[in-house]
């Protein structure tokens, strides 16, 4: 038996007024996974803890069999791994956004954040003004470290974990009240915007009606992560597919194999196929047993407010990589499990990630259960599943 998770990060939404009380899920052309849900089981499962903060780190963590409560030390040291900068024990990661800030003529504190990702600025672009940075503000206390697109790195020697704000959380919203308490963190950011702004980098994107990566967001501290094996804890040899560095961090702390895709971006126009034949080969020809495969769009989307771009990347995941997957599964004989879910939802309401619960789909090629004629957050909730722990998915997975 082979496994594959397919997850559409920030899938699950919020019925829209604007969509006649449906959801973005609901109302894309999914006829995969729709197909699918007819012989599947589809229910609903808790992926955030009560008490800690929705996203992505605590979903994902938690989708992968990992309690969060047991696991997680903060998103950044995540992401650290992924990049391959090894941590002290007396260090502390923090996630460094290359942010789109307003540009009035008023004092710093009273800007507004317009992008949490810079118009998903290309990580060539990104790298240069986080090379303008270092020059100024590195030292052996404060480094940083390129990731990719807005998502980078930085490592507090001897710091602290601070309660910081995540900028998707505030987008539209004046920024003075969410700049950090402490000194020399908002002094860094006060003065990126000054290095940023006119940097030549950003002056040729306003040319092209691009938006400038003008100003430094640190959020999402913790300190050196350690988790248990993914073989440890399952049996199985597991592959990571995905863009982003959150996600290969995890997976890099798990001990399960990270799979690089050329053009997989974390955009609306990553690498679908290139992502759906990874985790294929992964567990036909590399030896794996399980394939995660994440995308990213879905979320991103969610965040900046657009509904048809959700729909597109929703309908993108059900043509580009669930289809593919099936098709090739199929066409190899071998017996497997696909779980398809959403980790947490990112609603067009809010543009940033709710606790509420998830739709999830299984599927065994080997039988068919009687499941409800589509996918979506309504029919998973009426058909009376509940998973009340994130963690409960594996063993079901597994079982």
């Amino acid at each position: 038996m082979k496994y594959i998770v397919i997850l559409g990060d920030g899938m699950a939404d919020e019925p829209l007024e604007a969509l006649k009380g449906s959801t973005p899920l609901a109302c894309a052309r999914t006829p995969m996974m729709d197909q699918l849900a007819k012989v599947s089981e589809v229910g609903m499962v808790k992926t955030i803890p009560d008490g800690m903060k929705p996203g992505s780190d605590t979903a994902n963590l938690s989708v992968l069999g990992y309690d969060p409560k047991q696991y997680y030390t903060g998103r950044s040291p995540l992401e650290a791994l992924s990049i391959g900068v090894p941590m002290k024990d007396t260090d502390i990661a923090l996630r460094c956004n290359v942010v789109t800030i307003s540009e009035e003529d008023v004092p710093f504190e009273e800007q507004t954040i317009i992008d949490h990702s810079a118009g998903e600025i290309p990580t060539e672009e990104a790298d240069q003004l986080i090379q303008a940075v270092k020059e100024v503000f590195q030292d052996e206390t404060y480094q940083f470290y390129t990731g990719t697109s807005y998502r980078h790195l930085l490592i507090w020697n001897g710091g602290k974990v601070l309660d910081l704000t995540a900028p998707h959380d505030v987008l539209g919203q004046v920024i003075g009240p969410h700049l950090p308490e402490d000194p020399k963190l908002r002094e860094m950011m006060v003065k990126s915007y000054d290095i940023l702004n006119r940097h030549p980098v950003n002056l040729k994107r306003a040319a092209e009606g691009k938006r400038k990566a003008n100003c430094l967001w640190f959020w999402g501290a913790g300190t050196k992560p350690i988790l248990t094996s993914f073989y440890e804890k399952t049996g199985k040899k597991g592959a990571m597919v995905s863009a982003v560095d959150l996600l290969k961090g995890i997976a890099t702390g798990a001990q399960m194999k990270v799979i690089e895709v050329p053009g997989a971006d974390g955009s609306l126009h990553t690498n679908y196929k290139g992502k759906a034949m990874a985790g294929v080969n992964a567990v036909l020809k590399e030896g794996c047993d399980f394939a995660y495969i994440h995308l990213e769009a879905p979320d991103e989307m969610g965040h900046q407010g657009s509904i048809p771009d959700k729909i597109t990347a929703i309908e993108n995941l059900d043509r580009r990589i669930i289809r593919i997957v099936k098709e090739q599964m199929d066409q190899s004989g071998e017996d497997y499990r696909l779980l398809i879910l959403p980790d947490h939802p990112t609603p067009i309401r809010c543009r940033t990630h709710t606790s509420d619960p998830v739709p999830y789909m299984l599927y065994d090629s080997t039988k068919t259960v009687e499941g409800p004629e589509a996918y979506n957050e309504k029919t998973a909730a009426e058909g009376g599943i509940f998973l009340p722990e994130g963690p409960m998915l594996m063993e079901k997975l597994f079982a």
